[in-house]
């Protein structure tokens, strides 16, 4: 039940404080190049340990990985106002050279969890380079559009005027600009999105949907230009994610996680919903989408698979 998180920015921090109020784990700890900043942030979040739940928190070095089930990678250089996800690719790229090998070498066992953008290349890049240190692949992914589908049944939820826990709707894609939201597929309360707009007697139109599209895509640039960088939303689902893999909850999750022949696809790291277990990546779920979002998500994953090949790993 030991738990790391390497990068102790605003999203691991967030990350691991998450966790803490979850109550996901026993033991978590803290890596950074900052040794000061991860220490600082361990004890901060180990003081809201006597109001969550009992768990130590702690700072070390990649060593002190040593025996995690699971290990968040949010190291890398943040997103700037009106950057694109996949303009941080280069950057963040060499960071993983040298911090990948070193968590493998430490926590070979570990599932590794990326959290770092552009986060379905970086996934991908995790893929390379954990292999060529005997990691399997279903043991790496990425948050991928975990908190892109949260947003989207949050918004549809509250169109519906219904909790959000009841709504089954999915981003898929790139975690960016060209992800797509999945409306021919969407459920409320087990009913078809059209059924149950008959049923309330709600209208759900084109300006509806584009209103919707339109906030869950443009989410996290708004959130940047207000703020400066976005990390509740995503630390939340971090936590949700580390939680379904330590205990093995066999959920559905849209990570980002390498595709092999799903929905016309191969050889590329995107969201798909995707059953998830105590070993990793299980299998991706072939969802039925209709032509246009079937045309819209080959187009994301080509965006994806044009920003790896640059690599040249």
């Amino acid at each position: 039940m030991k738990v790391g998180v390497v990068g102790c920015g605003f999203v691991g921090a967030t990350a691991a404080y998450a966790m803490v109020m979850d109550g996901v784990g026993r033991q978590i700890v803290l890596v950074d190049l900052d040794r000061q900043r991860a220490e600082a942030e361990a004890n901060d979040i180990m003081h809201a340990v006597p109001f969550s739940h009992p768990m130590s928190v702690v700072s070390g070095e990649y060593s002190d990985l040593t025996g995690c089930r699971v290990v968040v990678i949010a190291a890398g250089v943040s997103q700037k106002p009106g950057e694109t996800r996949l303009q941080l690719l280069e950057r963040n790229t060499a960071v993983f050279e040298k911090v990948v090998p070193q968590i493998a070498q430490h926590a070979p066992q570990a599932i590794l969890l990326v959290a770092t953008n552009p986060v379905d290349v970086m996934t991908h890049v995790t893929v390379k380079l954990a292999g060529r240190c005997g990691i399997d692949e279903s043991r790496v992914l990425g948050s991928g559009t975990t908190l892109d589908t949260a947003r989207f049944r949050t918004l549809l939820g509250r169109q519906c005027g219904i909790d959000a826990k009841h709504v089954h709707a999915y981003v898929i894609g790139e975690h960016g600009d060209s992800e797509v939201l999945t409306w021919s597929c969407a459920t409320v309360g087990g009913m078809r999105l059209n059924e149950f707009q008959k049923y309330r007697d709600i209208h759900i139109g084109v300006a509806e949907k584009t209103e919707i599209d339109q906030k869950v895509r443009g989410a996290a640039y708004e959130i940047i230009s207000g703020k400066g960088a976005t990390y509740y939303g995503i630390g939340a689902a971090l936590s949700r994610i580390v939680d379904v893999l330590i205990h093995d909850q066999r959920a559905i999750l849209t990570i980002s996680a390498r595709l092999h022949d799903v929905l016309g696809l191969s050889d590329v790291t995107i969201s798909l919903p995707t059953l998830v277990g105590g070993q990793g990546v299980i299998s991706a779920v072939p969802i039925s989408l209709n032509d246009e979002e079937t045309a819209a998500f080959h187009a994301s994953a080509a965006i994806v698979r044009d920003a790896t090949e640059s690599l040249n790993l």
